[in-house]
C-alpha cells in the first residue's frame, strides 16, 4: 500500500467517524436512544474514560478525575505518534500489506477518538436535557484536552439469566453485547484483529541463506 493510499483510507474512515458523532451529538440528547434493529441501537453515551468508561484514577486512586483524563489524552497523543511514525516506516520499507493495513484502521481509529478528546469539550455544549449545538456562543462544556469521546452503537444481541452452574456469574443477568462503541473503536478493533488473526502474515519470518 503506497502512502497516498494509506492516506485517503485514513481520510476515509475518520470521516465517517467523525460525521457519525457530530450527527449523534447535534441531534440527540444523552442517553437517548433509537432502535435500528432489534440487536443494534443508536444510543448516545459519552466517555470520559478508556474502554467500557474505565478511567485511570480507577488503578492510581490519588489522582484526581482530570488529572486522570489530562494524562489519558496526552498518552493518546504520545501514541499516536508511535502509531504514525511505525505506519510511514512500515509503507517506506515495502513491508506486509497485512501489516499497513492493520496499522492504517488502528491510527485512523485512535485519530477519531483523540479528536474527540481534545476538541469537543470546546466545540460543542454539554448535552444534558438537550441537543448540544457546534460552536456556541457561550463556549463548550470544558476545555482543551478534557473532551469526552462519543459513542453511539449498541448491539444487545442477546439478554438473559445465565444458568446456575457457571462460577461466579451464574444466575445473574447478563447482556451481549453490551458496551457501547463508535467507528473509530470498529476500525481500532479491525486492525487488531487482522494482527492476530493474520499475525504470521503481518510479521513473515526472513529466511536467511547460508552462504
Amino acid at each position: 500500500m503506497t502512502l497516498k493510499k494509506a492516506t485517503l483510507f485514513i481520510i476515509l474512515i475518520l470521516l465517517v467517524d467523525q460525521i457519525s458523532k457530530v450527527y449523534i451529538k447535534t441531534h440527540f440528547q444523552l442517553h437517548e436512544s433509537f432502535e435500528v434493529f432489534s440487536w443494534l441501537k443508536i444510543y448516545f453515551v459519552e466517555n470520559d474514560g478508556m474502554a467500557w468508561g474505565t478511567k485511570l484514577s480507577d488503578f492510581i486512586p490519588y489522582i484526581s478525575d482530570r488529572t486522570a483524563k489530562l494524562s489519558l489524552t496526552i498518552f493518546r497523543l504520545i501514541a499516536i505518534l508511535g502509531i504514525g511514525y511505525w505506519l510511514l516506516i512500515s509503507i517506506k520499507k515495502q513491508v506486509s500489506k497485512v501489516l499497513v493495513l492493520a496499522l492504517v484502521f488502528i491510527f485512523a481509529g485512535a485519530m477519531g477518538n483523540i479528536i474527540d478528546s481534545v476538541l469537543y469539550g470546546v466545540v460543542f455544549n454539554d448535552s444534558f436535557s438537550q441537543v448540544a449545538s457546534f460552536m456556541p456562543i457561550e463556549g463548550g462544556y470544558d476545555k482543551v484536552f478534557f473532551g469526552n469521546v462519543v459513542d453511539m452503537l449498541y448491539l444487545p444481541m442477546w439478554q438473559g439469566n445465565l444458568p446456575e452452574w457457571i462460577p461466579f456469574v451464574g444466575g445473574k443477568n447478563f447482556i451481549f453485547f453490551e458496551p457501547v462503541f463508535n467507528i473509530a473503536d470498529v476500525a481500532i478493533s479491525i486492525g487488531f484483529a487482522l494482527l492476530i488473526f493474520f499475525n504470521k502474515k503481518a510479521f513473515p519470518k526472513t529466511t536467511i541463506e547460508n552462504a
